[in-house]
């Protein structure tokens, strides 16, 4: 079995005391790639639990953003991705242009709020100014409302003079 280093040739002795244990023997470094004899490796490892091995040692260090594993056979390759370094740049660049637009689109945004807010509030005004009730005198004020009190009590009371089981076309004749 065999491990192409690809970007990670750096960290060849790292990841080869990482896979020992897992493996069952040390692979050994030649340039830029890991390699295993298939006779040597530990029973029942396959080359896609190698590539899970190389994925968490990838997660330990960090790099498991920056790095793809693939496996062809008994090969695997670890290739670097440029992508996401590109889509780092990409990122930060929309993030300086993003408030200077955000800016001046809320400036009008604010402008036409204030206008409306102002409309709606005059609109409350007019609609307040027939509905409040006028004040004239409190003396005045007094008297209506202890009718309406009187009116409520006459109300209550018809009620409660009529007798229990008679019906209200009884009550009307006698």
């Amino acid at each position: 079995m065999k491990v192409v280093l690809g970007g990670l040739k750096d960290r060849a002795e790292e990841l080869q005391s990482f896979l020992e244990p897992r493996v069952g023997m040390k692979p050994s470094v030649s340039g830029g790639e890991l390699e295993m004899e298939d006779s040597a490796i530990r029973k029942g490892v396959k080359p896609r639990q190698v590539k899970t091995y190389v994925k968490r040692f990838l997660h330990q260090k960090g790099l498991r953003k920056t790095f793809r594993v693939l496996v062809n056979g008994s090969q695997l390759t670890i290739q670097e991705l440029e992508r996401e370094e590109e889509e780092k740049e990409e990122k930060k660049e929309k993030e300086k242009e993003g408030p200077k637009k955000r800016e001046e689109e809320a400036v009008p945004k604010k402008e036409g709020a204030e206008e409306e807010g102002r409309e709606e509030k005059e609109m409350m005004k007019k609609k307040e100014a027939p509905q409040a009730p006028e004040k004239k005198e409190g003396g005045e004020e007094k008297e209506k409302e202890k009718e309406k009190e009187k009116k409520k009590e006459k109300g209550k009371a018809k009620v409660k003079s009529a007798p229990k089981g008679k019906k209200k076309s009884e009550k009307k004749k006698s």
